[in-house]
């Protein structure tokens, strides 16, 4: 079983407060929401949801099956698209599911590159994160925002809940 989060880019608040409802309605009672952060980062998402984004991330009581990711993936893909603006298409919101374990953070995707596995029904899944020397590594594909400070303080404390949530089964 594995810690399950989903990261939020979006460029309104209303956006990502419903979003948060709906991942609850989905996923279950959650019990860590990011504070929200500026998200300047990377320019990929301006053009779709304009130059004013946001991220935060949220993550859920319930620990989950790994293999339960690319069911995952599809959902928040869909729950995207009700967020869609009716005229252009654009999002107002990206919705990024993924896991931690004691040694590494991993991220779905539905694009495949080099350094992703393909994990089925169309998503692929990377290892963004690894946990080593008792801190969070980078590899040279990691997203710049995934090496922030704000970001290595929230996954720590998210894996302090996840050792707790696991510390009767001996993992840690």
């Amino acid at each position: 079983m594995v810690k399950f989060f989903v990261g939020m880019i979006f460029n309104n608040l209303d956006s990502m407060e419903k979003a948060v409802q709906e991942l609850r309605k989905l996923y279950g009672e959650s019990d860590t929401l990011s504070p929200v952060w500026k998200f300047d980062f990377t320019k990929y998402y301006n053009q779709e949801m304009g130059e004013e984004l946001y991220r935060s991330f949220i993550s859920f009581k319930n620990l989950i099956d790994p293999d339960m990711l690319p069911d995952i993936k599809l959902a928040t893909n869909s729950l995207e698209e009700t967020f869609c603006n009716p005229v252009s298409g654009n999002r107002s919101i990206n919705l990024d599911p993924g896991y931690i374990t004691p040694a590494k953070l991993v991220l779905a995707s539905t694009k495949d590159y080099t350094h992703r596995i393909y994990i089925g029904k169309g998503i692929y899944a990377e290892v963004t994160l690894r946990y080593q020397d008792k801190k969070w590594c980078f590899w040279e594909w990691t997203y710049p925002d995934y090496k922030s400070d704000n970001y290595i303080r929230y996954f720590d404390a998210l894996r302090e809940i996840y050792k707790k949530q696991v510390d009767s089964f001996g993992i840690f």
